[in-house]
């Protein structure tokens, strides 16, 4: 498995939670934060920013993103959306350095 490939995966899972927090809760917070952080991974798993800044990029990125769910999950005790997405944030970021 690729580095991309995981980062796509954790996109998709960062999207589809801002679609759902928004049409559950009518959060749009959540989809414009979702899309705001998704849309620079985008670039750096197409490799439009170029390497090795964009596993510099993408790592920090999910990174203050594992900060903040850790926040959230933390706050809340509610597992989620902040305990799911802390955790696969810190397994991206793992698996990403892993597989370099």
């Amino acid at each position: 498995m690729k580095p991309e490939i995981v980062l796509w995966i954790y996109i998709a899972l960062l999207v589809v939670g801002g679609l759902i927090g928004f049409l559950k809760a009518k959060s749009k917070a959540s989809l414009i934060a979702s899309l705001a952080f998704a849309l620079p991974l985008t670039l750096c798993a197409t490799r439009i920013i170029p390497a090795p800044t964009n596993d510099i990029v993408a790592n920090i990125l999910i990174a203050v993103l594992a900060a903040f769910f850790g926040m959230r999950f933390a706050k809340t005790k509610a597992f989620m959306p902040g305990g799911l997405m802390t955790i696969a944030s810190v397994v991206a970021v793992i698996v990403r350095l892993l597989l370099k």
